[in-house]
């Protein structure tokens, strides 16, 4: 019963800390997109569907506790869905030419725990609960296993697209991206500087092809090692991306803690331990380097990267009657 009885409690603190310390980071720049409502809400489904997020919750958590590697990979799917025509869950889609055949997609992963959901939702409340949203909790509730509470809010409403081309993808960020390409990469999706430097943490997990490190650490058959990088990191990175590397090759985004959801991939930046050439570029900018300070502060990070996913997670959504409900979350409706 003392379990029961605090828990509550333990979650409001952990969101009062949240707010106090994202009020001090993000200020007043986010203001107008955070306050405009793109027809989602919390506890969408409260009367259609009341156990939805119960229900997401479980089975995400049962998934990640036998893989580890889940809460990158869902995270990651749900980055990769909101960049390319927004959080539409046209990702999932497997038509032909589809966005997840495009070589950006290639590492996303999470499919099947999409599916599992699914089943048991249109179970339980048949028609209901979009792709979209599903994509959306499994994302937060992979991320906060690790600490057995809701990292972020996650409003709910989306509803799925009909469309999914691998010609699209342009739109997603590229690792070899400079600053200012990053910068423009999300504003074209209306975020700012901020939401850059606090959702590029999301590589506090995961880990990369070794195709995206290589250009760093060779030229040709010769080492060419980035002067933006330090160069004990660089021959470790080198052990794990040989050249030239096996395709299937790959190696962690946070050579400090891989496995686990924190601060350190900042820490690792100011370290010149940046695996990505597009996570060093954040060092080379006076104002997002500045952040990168702030940000190696726990509370600091969490409180930003959750403002950041609610953003993100509002990129051109469809609500009301536009787009469909998926029975089936790899195929549009035929009926």
């Amino acid at each position: 019963m003392g379990r029961e009885f605090g828990w509550p409690w333990r979650v409001a603190a952990w969101w009062a800390v949240v707010v106090v310390a994202a009020g001090g980071l993000v200020g007043g720049a986010r203001a107008g997109l955070l306050e405009s409502n793109p027809g989602l809400a919390y506890n969408f489904y409260q009367k259609t569907c009341p156990n939805v997020d119960s229900i997401v919750r479980s089975v995400t958590w049962a998934q990640v506790a036998a893989n580890p590697a889940l809460p990158a990979r869902l995270l990651r799917l749900h980055f990769h869905d909101c960049f390319v025509q927004g959080c539409d869950a046209s990702i999932l889609l497997d038509n032909a030419q589809s966005e997840k055949t495009a070589g950006p997609n290639g590492s996303v992963g999470g499919y099947e725990v999409i599916d599992a959901i699914k089943t048991q939702l249109e179970q339980a409340c048949p028609g209901v609960v979009s792709c979209a949203d599903i994509v959306a909790l499994a994302a937060r509730d992979a991320v906060s296993y690790q600490f057995k509470a809701s990292l972020w809010q996650v409003e709910t409403g989306r509803r799925d697209g009909p469309v999914s081309l691998a010609s699209n993808t342009g739109t997603l960020p590229s690792p070899f991206a400079g600053f200012n390409g990053l910068v423009q990469a999300f504003a074209a999706r209306g975020l700012n500087l901020t939401d850059l430097v606090a959702l590029s943490g999301a590589h506090t997990i995961g880990k990369a092809n070794c195709a995206s490190v290589t250009p760093r650490l060779y030229q040709g058959n010769s080492t060419n090692i980035d002067p933006l990088l330090d160069s004990a990191y660089a021959t470790k990175l080198m052990s794990s991306c040989p050249n030239p590397s096996p395709s299937s090759a790959t190696v962690d985004l946070d050579g400090t803690t891989p496995l686990k959801f924190d601060s350190s991939f900042y820490t690792n930046l100011q370290k010149k331990q940046g695996v990505l050439a597009s996570d060093t570029a954040l060092t080379q900018n006076g104002a997002a380097a500045q952040m990168v300070a702030d940000l190696t502060n726990p509370i600091k990070f969490y409180a930003a990267f959750s403002m950041s996913m609610k953003k993100m997670g509002r990129i051109d959504v469809l609500t009301g009657s536009k787009g469909q409900i998926r029975k089936q979350c790899r195929a549009v409706n035929t009926s």
